[in-house]
């Protein structure tokens, strides 16, 4: 491929462009988050467990934690944050347990979900409401 000189000045001014762009217009809703995690995948039924404090005093460090027995892959969402998206976690064949313990950071008083993707191709879903007091993304 022969770039010229403009052609990388007009892809340069493209990409200065979508960096302008608000976070909220490029960030994707819990939504299509959760669409595109699940992959076209089939409400199941089993055993999803996720843990989390019912009041947070500082939502800079709000402990969370999940157990999902046969899960494959289990993303967390914060649905009040600017960018829901908080973390995925991928298991592989060797992984002894299903299950992890982090600290997210929560914006305000929201719901945490986790959807775990199954062996079987089946998804399942669990949330809990965190009040946050003090502190959190901004404020």
């Amino acid at each position: 491929m022969n770039l010229s000189r403009r052609d990388a000045l007009w892809v340069g001014l493209g990409g200065l462009a979508a960096a302008a762009l608000p976070g909220s217009v490029m960030a994707a809703t819990n939504d299509e988050l959760i669409a595109a995690f699940a992959a076209g995948g089939a409400e199941g039924t089993g055993t999803f467990t996720l843990t989390a404090p019912e009041i947070a005093e500082n939502g800079n460090t709000v402990p969370v934690s999940f157990d999902a027995p046969d899960a494959v892959a289990v993303m967390l969402l914060a649905t009040g944050n600017p960018e829901p998206a908080v973390a995925t976690f991928t298991f592989g064949p060797a992984a002894g347990r299903q299950m992890a313990a982090t600290r997210i950071r929560l914006a305000k008083t929201q719901d945490v979900v986790a959807v775990a993707k199954m062996a079987d191709g089946s998804i399942l879903k669990a949330q809990t409401t965190v009040k946050v007091t003090i502190g959190g993304c901004g404020g």
